[in-house]
């Protein structure tokens, strides 16, 4: 998600289910300023609901970031079929390692 669609996102109010973990997190001074602008500026969303939307949308952006690195194996062909090869870089190992931890919360959700 880019921040433009986070700001579309906030004025239709969009939610998602949510993890029982609280993170706490101290903020620099000029941050916070900046995060009590975006709360009065769009009012029906609460800090806490612009912190979690700015995190969601960084690690999006983050994630968006990792180069691809190619691999030697060959995993399909594009459509004029010429070989895609597999990405050997960060990102297969983020989305792995998301999927793991998404099936531990969402067990531990499930168990409450």
């Amino acid at each position: 998600m880019k921040f433009r669609e986070l700001f579309e996102s906030w004025e239709r109010s969009a939610g998602e289910r949510r993890t029982p973990n609280v993170y706490t997190v101290r903020l620099p001074m000029h941050d916070a300023a900046k995060l009590a602008t975006l709360a009065e500026m769009f009012p029906g969303r609460s800090e806490k609901d612009i912190i979690t939307d700015l995190l969601s949308t960084a690690l999006d952006e983050i994630e968006a970031t990792f180069a691809y690195v190619q691999g030697g194996r060959i995993v399909s062909e594009d459509e004029l079929g010429d070989p895609i090869y597999e990405d050997v870089g960060l990102t297969p190992r983020f989305q792995s390692l998301t999927r793991k931890h998404l099936q531990t919360l969402s067990a531990e959700l499930d168990e409450e």
